[in-house]
């Protein structure tokens, strides 16, 4: 909270009720309830885990095999959370960027988004630092080309064909011409 001192620690035996306020804080205490949902949530783990790495895979092995499409590097030895499913497009082999990209995918019925926005071209940020568009050009080279698609353990392998199925036909109709 930006405070000297611990809450837990002030009420200690050992403790003292004196503190300072040293720095912006934030006070995000969890209530009971989202404790609650937490905890029953913490028991389906590992059955929302396997489904996500199931759509994953079918994600995978279908546009690794895509020359216009990036999928996510996962380094061998770890496990992912797949918290996100984020592809990147390659714009300078498609006739549209990915603006245009996500706009076709709504066409088809397909929600998607775009995570992250870089924050140096938040206006927040841009008045409090005077961050500007150019000064951080590899993350925003990343954003032009990022598309977060569909995850979560409430898809059915249906909805993930669908979601193929959409991308797959934006990028066909899309592709650039080689010569």
């Amino acid at each position: 909270h930006g405070m000297s001192r611990d809450t837990w620690k002030r009420y200690s035996s050992k403790g003292s009720w004196y503190y300072e306020i040293t720095d912006q804080g934030y006070k995000y205490n969890m209530t009971d309830i989202q404790a609650s949902i937490g905890l029953c949530q913490l028991r389906r783990l590992n059955e929302m885990q396997r489904k996500r790495e199931e759509y994953v895979n079918m994600y995978n092995e279908v546009f690794s095999k895509v020359e216009e499409i990036v999928v996510p590097y996962v380094k061998r030895d770890i496990r992912h959370s797949w918290h996100l499913y984020i592809i990147q497009i390659k714009p300078e082999l498609l006739k549209i960027n990915r603006d245009e990209f996500i706009e076709e995918l709504r066409n088809e019925n397909i929600g998607t988004s775009v995570h992250f926005i870089p924050l140096h071209l938040m206006p927040f940020y841009q008045k409090s630092f005077g961050f500007k568009k150019g000064d951080f050009r590899a993350s925003e080279s990343v954003y032009q080309r990022v598309i977060s698609l569909p995850l979560y353990p409430g898809l059915t392998p249906e909805d993930v064909k669908d979601v193929i199925k959409a991308v797959m036909k934006v990028t066909t109709e899309n592709r650039k011409q080689k010569f």
